[in-house]
């Protein structure tokens, strides 16, 4: 399946004891994102310059325990996570998320993938 044709809607999204985030998808995908990662990848503006699009983020800024605390669906194309570290302003796109699946399967279809991109 093409990068592009991947659904992009999660049928359930957890939040496991140790931080990890984990989506099923409507095509019964299964996608885990380790917190820290998600955290340093976070799109707000206090993260990226809106204008050239550079991360801002010091990597080492973020805890090696972050976790989130709270998630909340934004509409019908994104998450906003409440880390751990009082951050909150971050709204994760699904098809962003889809597309950082680092799983086997998802790399050999469409390489690595470091920055959530537009």
């Amino acid at each position: 399946m093409t990068e592009r044709a991947r659904p992009t809607t999660p049928r359930r999204m957890d939040v496991f004891p140790s931080g990890e985030i984990g989506i099923v998808w409507e095509d019964g995908h299964e996608s885990f994102y380790a917190a820290r990662e998600l955290r340093g990848l976070c799109p707000c503006a206090a993260c990226v310059d809106e204008v050239t699009g550079r991360r801002i983020l010091d990597p080492a800024s973020v805890p090696e325990d972050v976790v989130p605390r709270l998630w909340n669906g934004v509409g019908h194309y994104g998450v906003q996570f409440v880390w751990s570290d009082g951050h909150s302003t971050g709204i994760y796109p699904h098809a962003v998320l889809r597309r950082l699946c680092s799983c086997e399967e998802c790399r050999a279809s469409a390489g690595t993938r470091t920055e959530p991109g537009p």
